[in-house]
């Protein structure tokens, strides 16, 4: 007859939760959980220090208010760093929040068949701005009245912009005309091999999505083709 009864563990209880750690950091060895007889020490400023006796080692980034973190687990022996662990924690939590809140979002530059020269440049430094902080950029460009007639004076405008951005980005796929508008998203490059055409201050904030022209339709329209 089968045992109907929870193992004594408990781990088959109702109710009854393991807790997991979702800490990325708590799997990294450091101070008294360093266990190996020694370790490869680097100085808070990346001096070489030798292969020291763990004990050694953790007293001495303690007695300098630090700690002694294992770096490089898998080495012979391991490699530990002396370092303020809180600090490092914080500033790989702040690059991880800014990598989302930056880097995951997709910016919007807006064209239009028969926009300005000045205008198409603006937008393109825009676009530009927005790739070298590594968000991904959707090119759109409006048909208005019956400019739809004439697509490839779009596609012409849309080609331009390509090109213009290749040393900072790469088309996901070929441009598409969706209805009455042109779209093709852009990937940035790596950041070894983006090449700028405009210059930006590095720590310069981003201008908001570019929106349409100033022109309104019913001026397109009474314009006509």
């Amino acid at each position: 007859m089968a045992n109907s009864f929870p193992s004594a563990g408990g781990g088959n209880r109702t109710g009854y939760f393991q807790r997991r750690n979702n800490d990325p950091f708590a799997a990294i060895r450091r101070n008294h959980r360093i266990k190996v007889p020694q370790v490869r020490v680097i100085s808070p400023e990346g001096k070489q220090l030798g292969v020291l006796d763990t004990p050694k080692a953790v007293n001495l980034a303690l007695e300098n208010g630090l700690d002694l973190v294992e770096v490089a687990p898998n080495a012979t022996p391991p490699v530990c760093r002396i370092m303020d662990f809180g600090k490092y924690v914080y500033e790989e939590q702040k690059k991880q929040s800014h990598s989302k809140t930056t880097g995951s979002r997709i910016k919007e530059i807006e064209f239009t068949a028969r926009i300005a020269d000045n205008d198409f440049m603006t937008k393109l430094r825009h676009a530009e701005q927005f790739l070298a902080h590594g968000n991904k950029v959707k090119l759109r460009l409006k048909f208005r009245g019956r400019e739809l007639a004439h697509t490839e004076i779009g596609f012409a405008v849309i080609k331009r912009g390509l090109d213009e951005l290749a040393g900072m980005g790469h088309p996901d796929s070929e441009p598409k005309l969706l209805g009455k508008q042109i779209n093709v998203m852009l990937t940035p490059n790596p950041v070894n091999k983006r090449k700028p055409k405009f210059h930006h201050e590095p720590d310069a904030e981003l201008p908001e999505d570019d929106g349409p022209d100033t022109e309104s339709e019913d001026d397109q329209d009474e314009k006509g083709t």
